[in-house]
């Protein structure tokens, strides 16, 4: 009797179990397809967001500058923020490197200001070295030191000269660029920000 209900019984075919093993494969490597574009999406839009928020510290400084030096005009203090403003327009370029470019090296003029002293700094302190995204690195010990830029720069474009009448006025060029995970084009993103010189 065991033996007949045994002869009775089916088990699934080769052609079955393979068929379900490629199904269940499929299934398995789309998943995590979909898991990891994913994760690279939400990195990307992250260093996109850190990258914006650096390039917008930067509009700030630059306009808290500018206001303390039209506010104490044309008695600006050196070493002050006033003091600061005509520094930065001391030696503008010609031209801005194209947005959506990584310069290698830096532009020359390019510059940088401490969010935090609102003080423009050397240019030695920029670098395109940028192990994650770009920003501004601050001394752990002394948070108000910068140690360096990493892939973030600002360009100074004076106003073009149009028959002999000129708007005075400046174009700050601020631009950064870096190397995302899985992308084989550098991640770049910039704004201009335009203030005008007391007259």
């Amino acid at each position: 009797m065991l033996t007949t209900v045994r002869s009775l019984q089916k088990g699934d075919t080769l052609i079955e179990v393979l068929f379900a093993v490629t199904v269940f494969s499929l299934v398995a490597v789309g998943s995590l397809s979909i898991m990891n574009q994913g994760t690279a999406t939400a990195q990307r839009s992250l260093e996109i967001t850190l990258v914006r928020q650096e390039i917008d510290a930067q509009a700030e400084a630059l306009r808290f500058i500018h206001d303390s030096y039209i506010a104490a005009y044309p008695n600006a203090v050196s070493g002050e923020a006033s003091g600061e403003w005509s520094k930065i327009v001391a030696n503008p370029v010609p031209q801005a490197s194209a947005f959506g470019t990584c310069p290698q090296p830096l532009p020359t003029g390019a510059f940088i200001i401490n969010t935090k002293t609102a003080k423009l700094e050397p240019d030695t302190k920029l670098t395109t070295a940028v192990p994650t995204y770009s920003q501004l690195r601050y001394d752990s010990s002394t948070p108000t030191v910068l140690t360096n830029a990493e892939g973030i720069w600002i360009e100074a474009v004076r106003s073009a000269v149009v028959a002999g009448n000129s708007s005075g006025s400046v174009d700050f060029h601020i631009s950064a660029c870096w190397q995302s995970s899985n992308q084989t084009t550098p991640m770049t993103l910039g704004t201009i920000v335009r203030l005008y010189e007391p007259r």
